[in-house]
C-alpha cells in the first residue's frame, strides 16, 4: 500500500515538473496588445466648392490601416458631444503686429461656450509655453485672458506648444471632442522640450483635431533666413529619429513637412484644417469657418485587424470619391504592452 502511494506521488511530481518546463517555453513567445482596441477618426468631408458634405453613411467610407482595409463604424451621436478646446496663441517674435487682428477671437468662441459641457483652455507661447487658463466654461475668464495677452520674446516654440496642448487634451474624458486651435507663424523657432517626433507621437496617441490659423512671419522670417536661423540642419535635435527601419520612412516624410511649414503639417497630421490670414477681416472669416466645421465631422472608428506597436499610416476615403475631399488623421501611434 505504501509502495503504491509512493509511486503515485512520484508520478504526480514528474507531471508537475514537466508542466513547469512547458509553461515558460510558451510564455517566451512574443505577445502584443495595443493600449486601445479602437482607433477614432473625426472626419470632415468637403465638396469641390469647399462646402461641408452631410448625410453620408458608414458604408460610404473606406479606412485602410497600413494598406489593409478595416471594418468601419460611424458614431451617429458624435455631433452632440461637448467640446474641450485649447487655444494656443503665439505671442513671440512679430506676433505683436498680429495680436490686434485677433480682437474678434473671444466673440468667435461664443458658440463653443453655448454648448453644455464644453470648456476652453488658453496657452500662449514665445520661446516658452505659458499656461494662461486651464479648461473652464467661464466665458468671461477666457475673454479676459485673451484681451490681456502681451507680446513675448523672440521665440516661436510651436512644437513645444502643440505637444503641451495635445497632452492637456489627452487627459479629458473620452466622450469629448478634442480640438486644438493653433494661431502662429508657419515655422517653429526655438522649441527645446519637444521634437518633431514627439509631436507626431502625441498627435498619433490622441484624437485631437488641429485647426491652424497662420500669419506670415514677414520681415522676421527674411531676417532669419539671411542669418541662417531658418536652416533646420542647424537644429538636428528637433528632428532626431531613432525608430526601427519599418517606421523610419513615414516619420521622415512628416519631419520634412514640418520643416517647411510646421503649422500646416501639424494640422494635416491630425486631419484638421490650415488657413492663413492677413487682416482682421480675414482672421474673422477663417474663425467663422472654423466654428461652422466644429460639429460637421463624422466620428469614424475601427478596431485594427493587424495591430503592431509603432506608427500606423491611415487612409480614409469615400467609395465614391468624385470631387469631394476627405480630411482625417493620417496616422496613429500604437504602443505595445507587456502581457
Amino acid at each position: 500500500m505504501i509502495g503504491t502511494l509512493v509511486r503515485k506521488f512520484c508520478h504526480v511530481v514528474v507531471v508537475l515538473l514537466i508542466g513547469s518546463q512547458v509553461v515558460p517555453a510558451q510564455e517566451q513567445e512574443p505577445t502584443f496588445r495595443t493600449q486601445s482596441n479602437v482607433v477614432l477618426l473625426p472626419t470632415l468631408v468637403r465638396d469641390k466648392a469647399g462646402n461641408v458634405v452631410y448625410g453620408l453613411k458608414q458604408s460610404d467610407f473606406i479606412i485602410e490601416d497600413d494598406g489593409e482595409a478595416q471594418t468601419v463604424h460611424l458614431d451617429e451621436s458624435a455631433e452632440s458631444q461637448p467640446v474641450y478646446m485649447v487655444v494656443a496663441i503665439q505671442v513671440g517674435r512679430r506676433a505683436d503686429f498680429e495680436l490686434p487682428r485677433m480682437h474678434g477671437l473671444s466673440a468667435m468662441l461664443d458658440p463653443v461656450f453655448a454648448e453644455a459641457g464644453s470648456k476652453i483652455a488658453v496657452v500662449a507661447f514665445d520661446s516658452q509655453v505659458h499656461a494662461i487658463q486651464n479648461f473652464t466654461g467661464d466665458e468671461t475668464a477666457v475673454s479676459r485672458d485673451l484681451a490681456g495677452l502681451q507680446p513675448g520674446d523672440g521665440g516661436a516654440a510651436i512644437l513645444d506648444a502643440v505637444n503641451y496642448s495635445v497632452k492637456m487634451l489627452a487627459g479629458v474624458p473620452r466622450d469629448r471632442k478634442r480640438v486644438l486651435l493653433l494661431i502662429s507663424e508657419t515655422r517653429d523657432h526655438g522649441s527645446h522640450d519637444a521634437t518633431v517626433k514627439d509631436v507626431i507621437e502625441a498627435i498619433g496617441n490622441s484624437n485631437t483635431v488641429v485647426y491652424a490659423l497662420a500669419f506670415s512671419p514677414g520681415k522676421s522670417n527674411v531676417l532669419d533666413t539671411l542669418k541662417g536661423n531658418n536652416n533646420p540642419d542647424l537644429h538636428p535635435e528637433q528632428t532626431e529619429v531613432t525608430d526601427s527601419p519599418d517606421l523610419l520612412a513615414p516619420i521622415i516624410l512628416a519631419v520634412q513637412a514640418m520643416r517647411k511649414n510646421s503649422a500646416k503639417a501639424i494640422a494635416a497630421q491630425s486631419g484638421g484644417e490650415y488657413e492663413m490670414f492677413y487682416s482682421a477681416k480675414g482672421f474673422d472669416a477663417q474663425m467663422n469657418n472654423f466654428s461652422n466645421h466644429l460639429h460637421s465631422r463624422y466620428l469614424l472608428s475601427f478596431q485594427p485587424s493587424k495591430p503592431h506597436p509603432g506608427l500606423h499610416q491611415l487612409t480614409v476615403r469615400l467609395k465614391e470619391q468624385g470631387n469631394d475631399t476627405v480630411l482625417a488623421r493620417s496616422s496613429y501611434w500604437a504602443k505595445g504592452t507587456e502581457p
